[in-house]
């Protein structure tokens, strides 16, 4: 017997549940619509209204793993939604807060107090580091020097946060540093060789 025309138990087993929805249908539906769309169908194929009817049962035990949809329907390649436009990455400065560990403060109320009193979005308040008497924080650039001023007499268990922006270290500084070392080195080379000039 031909593989295609033999009949699984899987298949037969697939077959109970359709037997019982079509039941439903046969019993609760007006099917005349649908029958003449598998006459067209069958005509159009030129082939049984039997084996169009065979096949749907086919497609109906495939239906798990394809998306559900209408027999008559074409089925469509899923379009995906455009990306979400990116938005830049907001630019961050960092300031100081005099408060630390030792007034008792937790990174929650630092936030909480922060969207109260200036509006700042919690979600934009990055990087709350909290040392001993000071904590670093990391806030939207552009803050309203009212708010600014504002929040430099907010306190928090009785210490004022006395806000100010940490400037940014220059590179340039610092080899400037290390340049001057040198100059005052070589000078004081130059002071000991004039010493030991006189004291020779």
């Amino acid at each position: 017997m031909n593989d295609r025309n033999s009949v699984t138990a899987e298949a037969v087993s697939q077959a109970e549940p359709l037997t019982k929805r079509l039941r439903h249908i046969l019993s609760n539906q007006n099917l005349e619509a649908h029958r003449a769309v598998i006459k067209e169908i069958a005509a159009e194929l030129d082939a049984d209204i039997l084996d169009c009817a065979a096949a749907l049962v086919y497609l109906n035990q495939s239906a798990a793993t394809i998306p559900s949809i209408g027999f008559w329907e074409e089925q469509k390649p899923a379009i995906k939604p455009p990306p979400a436009p990116s938005l830049p990455p907001i630019k961050m400065i960092r300031y100081r807060l005099d408060i630390g560990r030792t007034h008792h403060v937790t990174v929650e109320e630092i936030r909480k107090v922060l969207v109260e009193e200036s509006g700042v979005d919690k979600n934009n308040i990055n990087r709350v580091d909290i040392h001993g008497v000071y904590t670093i924080i990391e806030l939207p650039a552009g803050m309203p020097p009212d708010i600014f001023q504002h929040l430099k007499t907010v306190e928090i268990n009785q210490q004022k946060l006395n806000i100010t922006r940490i400037k940014a270290r220059s590179k340039k500084r610092g080899k400037g540093n290390f340049r001057r070392g040198r100059q005052r080195s070589a000078q004081l080379d130059n002071q000991s060789t004039d010493l030991s000039g006189v004291v020779g």
